[in-house]
């Protein structure tokens, strides 16, 4: 791997374990909403179907503040666009939506081609969660996790389940080299 930023502190095979034991919550809802939004339905519904999976409903509020219009352009241009920058950017000029929230939107959308960015991700990627990011951070992110799914042959969705896992179970450990 070129990218010295992200270590990855579990193996190949520890990854494909923790994907199976992948236990964050309903995502056939998260799936249901990116297939229908694929498919050309950019119904708010969808929107904030993916919404409340990634936030847990936490600020539920916030994108409330988007009209149905808003949020039904952001999708179709979303859908279109190959530039990972100009989706998450597009979708970040919703009101409540970060570059976390962004990530798991065009991850639902396009799960072979986005990952979703977020603190358990990271600390499974020896990074400081707490920083704040930016479009380049999450490009550079985005192209590390693409290179190691390929490296150990698993899809982008279930290494993001994996880095999820490791962060649940071991988070906060001191990872000795």
């Amino acid at each position: 791997m070129e990218d010295d930023l992200f270590r990855p502190l579990m193996t190949r095979e520890e990854a494909l374990l923790l994907s199976r034991e992948y236990n964050y919550g309903n995502d056939l809802e998260l799936e249901r909403a990116g297939d229908a939004i694929r498919n050309g339905d950019y119904a708010r519904r969808h929107f904030d179907a993916i919404f409340k999976w990634k936030t847990r409903n936490r600020g539920k509020s916030r994108p409330q503040k988007n009209s149905d219009a808003e949020i039904a352009e952001a999708l179709r241009i979303v859908v279109a666009v190959k530039s990972p920058r100009l989706a998450i950017s597009t979708l970040c000029g919703l009101v409540g939506v970060a570059i976390p929230v962004a990530s798991a939107i065009m991850t639902s959308i396009k799960p072979s081609e986005y990952t979703i960015i977020d603190f358990r991700a990271l600390e499974a990627l020896d990074q400081d969660a707490d920083q704040v990011w930016s479009l380049a951070y999450y490009e550079r992110y985005l192209s590390f996790c693409r290179a190691l799914a390929a490296e150990w042959g698993m899809s982008l969705r279930d290494l993001d389940k994996a880095l999820w896992m490791w962060s649940k179970k071991n988070g906060d450990v001191e990872v000795v080299p």
